[in-house]
């Protein structure tokens, strides 16, 4: 999206993500975040709530939420940790080389999954406040999305 809205996307993995999986101060990332935010037009990518959360919903004009099916999404990182195997994700922080351990697995399946539904009440919240927001519980929906998005553009 960031390429056909000619917007270079901040993926937060990449300001949390220090050389060798070492996880950046909050303060770094605050930086970062703010410093996006002075833009007139920014896409950042990932949720990391303690992290100007409400400033960025309150700047965004569009919300996309993935919810997509947690075994799907464990399926994708299964495939991910295959296809960059030795090598540093373009959305990741540099020298932080693919891996996958039991801690991210447990969350993909369960932790990642504890907050859906205040995240879909909020997303809700946000339309009723007249923002652009978008869930897709299926990745076709989401590629419609971009392929209507790319025509438009």
């Amino acid at each position: 999206m960031g390429e056909m809205l000619g917007i270079e996307p901040l993926h937060f993995d990449t300001i949390h993500w220090l050389p060798g999986w070492v996880e950046s101060s909050d303060e770094y990332k605050i930086r970062r975040v703010a410093n996006e935010l002075e833009k007139d037009r920014w896409i950042i990518e990932g949720s990391y709530r303690r992290i100007l959360w409400r400033e960025r919903l309150d700047a965004a004009d569009t919300i996309i939420f993935l919810d997509f099916n947690r075994f799907l999404c464990l399926y994708r990182v299964i495939k991910r940790r295959i296809m960059y195997n030795n090598k540093t994700r373009p959305d990741m922080g540099e020298g932080c080389e693919e891996k996958l351990d039991w801690e991210f697995l447990r969350w993909v399946v369960y932790g990642g999954r504890k907050k859906r539904k205040n995240n879909l009440e909020l997303m809700a919240y946000l339309k009723d406040m007249g923002k652009n927001v978008y869930v897709f519980t299926r990745p076709r929906d989401l590629e419609k999305f971009i392929g209507e998005l790319e025509k438009k553009c």
